[in-house]
């Protein structure tokens, strides 16, 4: 089935429950952690606010479970969890006092 253009579509996605949400973040996190360890990163589409809400608590999830900070980035699109860095490198840190609010 063809649409015209302009048209919207009659799909709508539901949000997720929050049962939903604790399920979706207890089986991401096993899965999430283990590709931070074999690869260093973890990339997934997540255009939606509920999406991006899951996988950063996934991200805070796996951060506990490893003991090490883990910080998220999304930018409407998708989602990349990485590992934090624990202390800024001195070049960062000099360039952050330079420029405040960067």
């Amino acid at each position: 089935m063809t649409q015209s253009p302009g048209a919207e579509s009659a799909y709508r996605r539901t949000p997720l429950s929050a049962e939903e949400m604790a399920l979706g973040q207890a089986n991401f996190v096993p899965y999430v952690a283990g590709m931070l360890a074999a690869r260093g990163r973890f990339r997934v589409n997540a255009d939606t606010a509920d999406q991006v809400e899951l996988f950063q608590g996934v991200a805070r999830k796996v951060s506990e479970m490893l003991q090490r900070p883990v910080t998220s980035y999304a930018n409407g699109r998708e989602i990349l969890i990485t590992f934090g860095q624990e202390e800024a490198p001195a070049s960062l840190a000099g360039a952050a006092a330079q420029h405040p609010g960067t």
